[in-house]
């Protein structure tokens, strides 16, 4: 005989009821008091952000305008580029634009723009966009030449582009930044993050890095917003330039903007697992070793080790 407290069992194929209707007006309030609570007001029929699926559509197409025969579709031939590349982006430069509205729209109740405004802005901006491409690809190929050369265990440069995760961040990299430049900070960030998710590298859009720069390995690598790197640096796995500090303003808030990550300067060279904090300067030349944490400016030329490093923290006279 049955327990008359035991639930019989659902039959086989016989639907489940979830309650939906009292989860949905849950979810529901809790958006409108979000929103509230946010001075948010969304006309009907719109869409507030950008779409991050939009924007990973839009970086692969856009890695393949770049790079055709290696990180285009199979079917694309050397005889075919150039119809290939302009197929992708007169439809990927449109759908650009629409996730660009979106920003602008979002930014224009504080900017106070009207829509007009933002329709000329939008346009603009992506067309200007458009027209850093030819330099953002030679920059790349800077990036991609520099892979090769630091890497012995590399075989080709297209090795270098087809597999390396470093080659991969610089592409959205490029790309973000040049978004950046052009005050889409959210449509930036969105990209970095897309490329941080696929290779483990994080380096936010504002960072600006000089030409032929190599991640080696790359995984867990962190570049900050205000970092400024100069040509031919590489760095390995693990690498943090990173902030020291966070000043606060008059409301205890974060003050934002401010220049708090390091300098490098060309042709240094930084090993593995090494952290840098705050807005030290690197210079010239220098080979920052395995493990280190530096919060100091070197000049031209230094090689910082372990070793040396816990010296001058046991000697304070060291340098001096």
């Amino acid at each position: 005989m049955k327990n008359a407290d035991t639930a019989s069992p659902a039959k086989a194929g016989a639907p489940i009821r979830w309650d939906l209707e009292n989860v949905v007006k849950g979810l529901r309030e809790v958006r409108a008091h979000w929103r509230a609570a946010q001075h948010r007001n969304i006309e009907p029929g719109g869409r507030e952000f950008p779409s991050r699926d939009a924007l990973i559509d839009i970086s692969n197409a856009l890695r393949g305008a770049l790079f055709p025969l290696r990180l285009g579709p199979s079917h694309v031939r050397q005889e075919g580029e150039d119809h290939y590349v302009g197929y992708t982006l007169d439809t990927t430069l449109n759908a650009l634009l629409e996730q660009v509205r979106l920003e602008l729209r979002y930014t224009a109740r504080h900017d106070g723009l009207t829509a007009t405004q933002v329709e000329e802005r939008a346009v603009q901006i992506v067309r200007d966009f458009a027209n850093a491409l030819p330099g953002l690809r030679a920059l790349l190929d800077t990036d991609v030449e520099a892979a090769f050369r630091g890497d012995p265990a590399a075989r080709s440069v297209d090795e270098v582009l087809l597999c390396y995760p470093g080659i991969l961040a610089m592409i959205n990299h490029r790309l973000a930044h040049k978004l950046y430049e052009l005050e889409l900070p959210l449509l930036a960030r969105i990209i970095a993050e897309i490329a941080h998710s696929e290779t483990g590298i994080d380096i936010h859009p504002g960072a600006r890095i000089g030409a032929s720069f190599f991640i080696d390995h790359g995984t867990g690598v962190v570049i900050g917003e205000t970092a400024v790197i100069g040509e031919r640096v590489r760095l390995y796995q693990a690498v943090t330039l990173g902030a020291k500090r966070f000043p606060s303003d008059g409301s205890g808030g974060l003050q934002k903007g401010l220049p708090r990550h390091p300098v490098v300067e060309d042709d240094v060279v930084i090993y593995a697992g090494a952290t840098i904090l705050g807005r030290v300067t690197i210079g010239h030349g220098s080979t920052i070793g395995g493990n280190i944490w530096l919060t100091r400016s070197v000049p031209p030329g230094s090689n910082v080790t372990q070793a040396n490093s816990q010296h001058e923290i046991l000697d304070p006279q060291a340098g001096a």
